[in-house]
């Protein structure tokens, strides 16, 4: 059996930096490439029940499609996932001030966040699996944040066809941390994502007011198109007339995640079915929300390699992070990272029709 590699070629330049493609490769079928500009998951290559080959995240054509305006396409973000109310919160008695980029607030740490950044780059493998370590230093106020963050995220494709994001962050100062990865999920590889069912694995989710910004604590899903506690098709729950979905035009919302039987411990977020059932991905995590974004600004403009366009529903984001404007909301678990702590989380993408599914542990 061949055994797992890891590669690296020239991908193009942005302004006098080189950035590479890393092709992760497990030797029983999947590959994944990722871009050290953004650390970007650019491709995903999972075979289906028939053992035929398709990337399973929409792409950009070029280097130049991801460094000029795109909505973060398959990107690391940082330093804050999602959303600050008016880019200001308060941190041991201070005021920060992250510049607002969407609709008046901080959305993905800002326009110069991590997935502007080229990182530094490292990869290795041996028979078990193949790695990618990416590392990056965020000096401090970096986008108005305090401290400076040292991050590595670590990509990792096993034997099994699994793979798996791992974050640590360390810092100086005490500052707020939230990360995640921006992939835009199709699990056809046509750009369509409505036919596909949806399972997510939470009783709670955050209702937003027409800014995105969550209007109050978390509210049961029972009885709303947000429950997703058994698979639903994403067709019917986008067109539902529920006054949150109208609002965003389908689903972009944060679910909080049930707990895990034990603290820290992986458990499963999300299950994401083809509409053939060819393809089946599981979400598990360490982190305690999922954003679900299904692609509702995606308007055609930005081009798929090959020639397609990206449009409307064309794809779903199941973002793993903690809950959004966290810093301004105590009630919320902690988002701060202080100069003796270690900031870690742990995200796996896992395709149980190539044999291997998951367990209610967190194998």
């Amino acid at each position: 059996m061949p055994r797992p590699t890891a590669t690296r070629t020239p991908f193009g330049a942005h302004g006098r930096v080189d950035v590479d493609v890393w092709t992760l490769d497990s030797g029983t079928g999947v590959r994944a490439e990722i871009l050290t500009y953004g650390g970007i998951l650019h491709r995903l290559t999972v075979p289906d029940t028939q053992g035929r080959p398709a990337s399973v995240v929409r792409s950009l054509e070029s280097l130049d499609a991801y460094t000029g305006e795109n909505p973060f396409f398959g990107a690391l973000i940082g330093r804050f996932a999602n959303r600050i109310a008016h880019g200001r919160f308060t941190l041991d008695g201070t005021a920060h001030q992250v510049p607002p980029t969407d609709r008046g607030h901080a959305l993905h740490g800002g326009p110069e966040g991590f997935h502007t950044r080229v990182w530094h780059a490292e990869g290795e493998a041996d028979d078990k699996s193949a790695v990618l370590r990416l590392t990056l230093h965020s000096p401090a106020d970096d986008m108005g944040f305090p401290g400076a963050l040292d991050v590595t995220v670590t990509y990792t494709l096993d034997a099994a066809g699994t793979l798996a994001l791992d974050y640590t962050a360390t810092t100086d100062r005490a500052t707020v941390v939230n990360l995640t990865n921006h992939a835009y999920f199709d699990l056809t590889d046509r750009g369509d994502i409505l036919g596909h069912t949806l399972q997510v694995d939470a009783g709670h989710y955050l209702p937003v007011d027409g800014e995105g910004i969550p209007e109050g604590p978390a509210v049961p899903v029972a009885g709303t198109p947000f429950d997703l506690t058994a698979p639903q098709l994403l067709a019917e729950r986008v067109a539902d007339p529920h006054a949150q979905v109208r609002r965003a035009g389908g689903f972009d919302h944060c679910w909080v995640l049930d707990a895990p039987a034990t603290p820290g411990a992986l458990r499963r977020a999300a299950r994401l079915t083809a509409p053939d059932t060819a393809r089946t991905m599981e979400v598990w995590t360490t982190e305690p929300g999922i954003q679900v974004y299904t692609a509702n600004q995606l308007d055609g403009t930005l081009t798929a390699p090959g020639g397609g366009r990206h449009t409307r529903h064309g794809a779903v984001c199941l973002e793993t992070q903690h809950l959004p404007d966290s810093p301004n909301r105590p009630d919320q678990p902690t988002t701060v990272l202080r100069p003796d702590e270690i900031f870690t989380s742990r995200t796996e993408l896992r395709f149980p029709h190539l044999g291997r599914g998951g367990d209610a542990t967190g194998d």
